[in-house]
């Protein structure tokens, strides 16, 4: 059975370094990390008062883990707007919080070496739990300054409106032409 409907002859899953974080309708710039989306649902166990030893399982609260984001330090401030909407410490009584607008809806976009969206997820009612505005800094380093900022979220859902795209090919000039 063909793993691609649209692209029969595609053999090779989609790779995970292309990809595009979105709110508030804007690509958000600069995401090089995205974390797992992960969740997981408690078993609660039962057993019939009659039954000496088998239990059986049902499913019970479903958890959704914390979602990181990880860019390179610029001066596109977005994360830190976003963090601040949670805590800003010079909001002053009653006002560190930003109750009407600290959180937002986020779209998670795969996508191909064609540059094309292949899959996506919407991600609800997400806040910032977590904001890392500077890392460790070393004299004696040779990486780049990256900040974080960890997102709680409600859930998550594939996007079913993305549908696999038709890849384009591509001729390759012959040499001597």
């Amino acid at each position: 059975m063909a793993q691609f409907s649209v692209n029969p002859n595609r053999v090779d899953p989609y790779k995970s370094f292309k990809f595009r974080v979105k709110w508030d309708g804007k690509v958000v710039a600069g995401v090089s990390k995205v974390s797992a989306l992960r969740r997981t649902t408690e078993v609660i166990e039962h057993r019939e008062g009659g039954d000496p030893s088998a239990s059986h399982k049902s499913p019970g609260r479903t958890h959704f883990e914390p979602i990181t984001l990880e860019r390179g330090i610029t001066h596109d401030l977005e994360f830190e707007r976003w963090a601040n909407k949670v805590w800003n410490l010079g909001g002053g009584p009653g006002a560190e919080v930003s109750l009407k607008d600290f959180r937002k809806d986020l779209v998670l976009e795969l996508v191909n070496e064609a540059g094309q969206v292949v899959l996506a997820y919407r991600l609800y009612r997400c806040w910032p739990s977590g904001f890392e505005a500077l890392p460790d800094l070393d004299a004696d380093g040779g990486s780049v300054a990256i900040q974080t900022l960890v997102i709680q979220n409600e859930g998550w859902e594939r996007d079913t409106s993305v549908v696999e795209p038709a890849e384009p090919s591509y001729d390759v000039p012959k040499k001597g032409s």
